[in-house]
């Protein structure tokens, strides 16, 4: 996932013939507490806010208060980890923006985290958000050297350690900043190890799900995508079933973590909304068709983004995914979390999602996806395994 507010803005101006229109109006039915909108900005992190948002959401849920955790704290540390996976497999695992759910959670279990307030982005360069385009190409072109070049041997310093590793931390603490090993967290001093294993969470309690037919279903497998470097296998259901779960969670008033593509062009960034509408053609006739086919592209498009009434969507198949999936329609793009459930003008369900790309947009930095979007473009949810309705538990081997 690294889908970051430059291509945000990109679709906002893409589809600046339709901005000043009226957005859709929504009802929300149900809306699970969260924590504040962040801004992820020019930076491809979307997986690091959306699943600490993610976490964050679960302890306000819990009654075990606010917290804002440094997503640059993560970052920073998997990062390295990811360069030193692209070095050891001689560039056959990629360095790039981007992660996963897993990422933070093996940060977590592995570094620790931190306030906020220990480690801020964009605090290096003197600005308030990120901006990695600098920190990409300089890191990219690090590890690319080292992990494609003809080396017959690394360089190592005079304790064994490989220096193109401190190169690379080096590059990382200019651009994001050095970590801290200790600090104080109300009037108590962690370590970012300590102050995680003080938190009242237990990960165990998390797991993914994915829907696919390539493999089994009620078995595990590794989603074959660029940014699941660490081959984390996930569990596989029909989707139906993964629909269930979200229902599960959203009733019990837990948020779930959600990883999507954006890139379908009925994702309409200037109005916050996300769908699948049936072939706008089809639902033409007589001289409206007639109308229909004297369009260019763009005004085809630009019909489409109007959104001007609810409109009639696709009916979403397990095949129908699968096929999205082999032929690289839908991929691993962005990361948000499913808070709560929404209904439009005519009482349509839609789910409200909380963004990372600040409090913008008509309505303030959360989005509405129909459910035949949700089940067309998602690529996986990490959701509480104590909601999952038991017959699924009982379907994937668990309790």
């Amino acid at each position: 996932m690294k889908k970051n507010l430059l291509l945000a803005a990109l679709a906002f101006v893409g589809f600046g013939a339709v901005a000043q229109e009226t957005a859709p109006e929504f009802t929300v039915v149900k809306e699970n507490p969260i924590t504040s909108i962040k801004n992820q900005n020019q930076a491809g992190t979307c997986w690091c806010y959306s699943s600490l948002a993610f976490i964050e959401s679960e302890l306000l849920r819990m009654g075990k208060g606010e917290y804002d955790f440094s997503e640059m704290y993560i970052v920073h540390n998997t990062y390295l980890d990811r360069a030193d996976k692209a070095v050891r497999t001689h560039g056959d695992i990629s360095f790039s923006q981007g992660g996963s759910f897993y990422d933070v959670i093996y940060g977590m279990e592995t570094f620790g985290l931190v306030p906020e307030a220990e480690m801020r982005p964009g605090v290096m360069y003197g600005k308030e958000l990120s901006n990695h385009n600098e920190l990409s190409a300089v890191s990219d072109a690090v590890v690319a050297a080292i992990a494609k070049g003809k080396h017959r041997s690394l360089q190592v310093d005079p304790e064994g350690q490989p220096l193109w590793k401190k190169a690379i931390e080096a590059v990382h603490d200019i651009y994001l900043g050095e970590r801290p090993e200790k600090f104080t967290y109300n009037g108590k001093e962690y370590t970012p190890k300590s102050f995680t294993e003080s938190l009242p969470i237990n990960m165990d309690d998390y797991i993914e799900f994915t829907s696919y037919t390539h493999y089994p279903f009620y078995t595990t497998f590794a989603l074959e995508v660029p940014d699941n470097w660490m081959w984390h296998e996930m569990y596989n259901i029909p989707m139906e079933e993964m629909m269930q779960c979200v229902d599960a969670a959203l009733a019990a008033g837990h948020p779930i973590a959600w990883g999507t593509d954006v890139s379908e062009k009925s994702f309409v960034g200037s109005k916050a909304i996300g769908v699948i509408p049936e072939a706008v053609e089809k639902n033409l006739v007589g001289s409206d068709a007639e109308k229909w086919g004297k369009l260019s592209d763009a005004e085809k498009q630009a019909k489409i983004n109007s959104l001007d009434s609810p409109m009639k969507e696709k009916t979403i198949t397990q095949e129908m995914r699968q096929q999205a999936y082999d032929n690289y329609e839908n991929t691993d793009d962005h990361g948000m979390v499913i808070v709560g459930t929404a209904v439009d003008q005519q009482g349509n369900p839609f789910f409200k999602v909380q963004n990372s790309w600040g409090e913008s947009g008509p309505y303030k930095g959360f989005y509405y996806f129909s459910l035949p979007f949700f089940e067309y473009k998602t690529m996986d949810i990490m959701v509480n395994k104590n909601v999952v309705p038991k017959e699924i538990l009982k379907k994937i081997g668990l309790k």
